[in-house]
């Protein structure tokens, strides 16, 4: 069964984590897209990160961090290494399972990943302009003629963000 969107007066969102990290953006004058980016990757798989940011960060907030998103985001990272995707978590210093000693935290560092715990760091926030992915459509990965893995790169389409503050 999908999980249902709590809404706000101007938004839907899948969480209240989202909508309180939306709430956050909005204090902070911070303009953003939610989830208007579709990103492919490799397994014929598509993924649609929570946030975008006027200075390019994608931010995908966490209350889990299963298995199944671990390695979807070595992927995403690996085919799109242009792409600035940070993880924001609920609780960064959760275990990655049961018994576990390596918290969400700790596997980040350990893959490279920027993370935050509970809210946006303002550093974030303040960044200038570092990707030219603001308010996007869709980022597809190329293939050439040669191997799959030795030509893939990212194409952006740039259309109007529809969730402007």
């Amino acid at each position: 069964m999908p999980k249902k969107k709590k809404t706000s007066l101007r938004q839907t969102f899948r969480s209240g984590f989202e909508e309180r990290i939306a709430n956050q953006l909005k204090r902070c004058g911070v303009c953003y897209s939610y989830e208007s980016l579709v990103i492919e990757y490799e397994r014929l798989s598509t993924y649609t990160p929570d946030f975008i940011l006027p200075n390019g960060i994608i931010i995908e907030t966490k209350g889990r961090w299963v298995t199944e998103d671990r390695s979807k985001h070595l992927l995403i990272k690996q085919q799109h290494p242009d792409l600035d995707i940070r993880l924001l978590f609920q609780n960064a210093y959760n275990k990655i399972r049961k018994g576990s000693k390596t918290t969400y935290a700790m596997w980040c560092e350990k893959k490279g990943i920027l993370y935050a715990h509970k809210q946006i760091p303002k550093s974030w926030l303040s960044l200038e302009r570092i990707s030219s992915v603001q308010s996007v459509d869709r980022v597809t990965l190329l293939r050439s003629t040669m191997t799959e893995a030795q030509n893939v790169s990212a194409v952006i389409h740039t259309v109007e963000a529809d969730n402007k503050l």
